[in-house]
């Protein structure tokens, strides 16, 4: 008689695709894990790591199947960057940055002739695609854009100057905001879709910072010419509160939950070293590393359950729309990311000294540095002063269950 193996009733039991996936991202990560160090210290572009994402061919898996793509799920694309994140943040939030606009693109291009023959060529190329959403005076404020399309026959030109393009001189593309007219609004934005012999960048600022030093987040001015079916067909309103927003905080939190995974088990690896060192005494660092896990559950559980809500509506457009999804959206990224930053200090207090230095085995410092991005990246203080009218105007729940 056969016997089944017994599994809680909160595991999951991966997909073959799933299970594919994650053996492909393990291969990329352990590339990116191999570099990371040169990464960070040089400030430089993750080149190694993205050559073995093309390689497994990750870049375009969020395509449509009819479009020769893998037609991958959002929960499908989070754990990739989550495994990403364990090995190289850097590596990861640029994945999760290309796979933003991915969506932003598939989601939107409603059957569009030139954005399909865009899609089919980041699968069969696996280009890589940057964003830009801010510039000069807007600062952080995604939803206005000074710089304007102005149309020329069957093209489009535009000129902006962007406070930060991610990754750009090593993009194959770049999606970028901007007013729909001339005389339109800051806020009646449109998104475009350039490919790189559509554009040229020139330099306005450099990128040395603390943490995600391989990110390349320079300023730069951005000069395009390209077919006016490049634009997306649907408003970036729209576009920005359906799809724009929840991918956003959904795969950063993924890349900030990988950094405070692996910050978990270098505690860990810690702690268990020196039981073995001490004939099994339990140093007092233990107890900052048990912090850790309850941390990075919670954290883990936060995102979880914005995956399934978002999973659950992503065809309901008034569903999205509500106000009550956009608050606990845009409340995870801030959950999330301070969930991420103390499970990282929590760690580094388990592994103490050993996690402070540089030259051991348990070192956090780069993870540390790069977690502490996550509450600076679209402000933690301008989300919750932003949310404030909204939490004012939204019910508070009246039982445990919602």
């Amino acid at each position: 008689m056969a016997t089944e193996t017994y599994r809680p009733p909160s595991t999951r039991i991966p997909s073959a695709r799933q299970s594919d996936l994650t053996a492909r991202a393990r291969a990329s990560a352990e590339v990116a894990g191999a570099h990371v160090v040169a990464v960070d210290a040089d400030a430089r572009f993750p080149g190694e790591a993205f050559a073995e994402l093309r390689k497994q061919r990750l870049l375009g898996i969020q395509v449509p199947q009819a479009l020769d793509g893998e037609g991958a799920t959002i929960a499908e694309i989070a754990d990739v960057c989550y495994i990403l994140g364990q090995s190289c943040s850097s590596t990861a939030l640029i994945y999760a940055m290309h796979q933003i606009k991915m969506a932003c693109m598939v989601r939107h291009f409603k059957n569009n002739a030139a954005h399909e023959q865009i899609l089919r060529r980041i699968v069969a190329e696996q280009l890589l695609m940057a964003s830009s959403t801010t510039e000069g005076q807007a600062g952080g404020n995604v939803r206005s854009s000074e710089a304007a399309v102005e149309h020329d026959g069957a093209h489009v030109t535009l000129e902006r100057k962007a406070t930060v393009i991610s990754y750009a001189m090593e993009a194959d593309g770049i999606v970028t905001t901007a007013r729909r007219a001339a005389g339109a609004p800051g806020n009646d934005q449109v998104l475009l879709v350039l490919l790189k012999s559509d554009y040229t960048l020139e330099k306005l600022q450099s990128w040395d910072t603390l943490g995600m030093r391989g990110t390349h987040s320079e300023g730069f001015t951005l000069r395009a010419r390209a077919a006016a079916g490049q634009i997306l067909p649907e408003p970036y309103e729209k576009i920005h509160a359906q799809t724009m927003v929840p991918f956003a905080h959904l795969l950063w939190g993924s890349v900030w939950a990988g950094i405070a995974a692996a910050a978990a088990a270098k505690a860990q690896a810690f702690v268990r070293h020196v039981v073995r060192q001490s004939n099994g005494q339990t140093p007092p660092g233990a107890a900052h590393f048990t912090q850790a896990v309850s941390t990075l559950r919670m954290l883990r559980g936060v995102l979880a359950t914005g995956l399934r809500s978002y999973e659950a509506i992503m065809s309901d457009e008034k569903a999205i729309s509500s106000l009550e999804f956009q608050a606990m959206i845009t409340l995870t990224k801030v959950q999330v990311s301070e969930l991420a930053v103390t499970t990282v200090l929590t760690a580094l207090r388990a592994c103490g000294l050993s996690g402070y230095r540089n030259d051991t085995e348990f070192t956090i410092g780069r993870l540390l540095r790069d977690v502490l991005s996550a509450p600076i990246m679209i402000s933690n203080d301008r989300i919750l002063t932003n949310l404030a009218t909204t939490s004012l105007m939204t019910p508070l729940p009246s039982t445990i269950s919602g």
